[in-house]
């Protein structure tokens, strides 16, 4: 992901999940959201299963650079 300031990635890939199985999966790609103000740097705020932006630790995801055919069709899923 991008650091702040700058643009961030669309989607990221998860590799790692922490206690949160319920909510991330890993090898998943996820859509990452734009930051909010107070968001540490070292955090990365993700859509994740329950729908919502949540904040997780950046180093579980890898950012992804799709065609814009594949990052049109992952949002058009949710």
């Amino acid at each position: 992901m991008a650091s702040r300031g700058s643009r961030p990635a669309d989607f990221a890939v998860c590799i790692h999940n922490g206690e949160y199985d319920v909510d991330l999966m890993v090898g998943k790609i996820y859509r990452v959201m734009k930051p909010k103000h107070n968001d540490r740097a070292l955090d990365v705020r993700i859509l994740d299963e329950s729908g919502e932006d949540y904040l997780y630790p950046r180093g579980w995801f890898v950012p992804l650079d799709l065609p814009l055919k594949a990052k049109k069709a992952l949002v058009a899923i949710r």
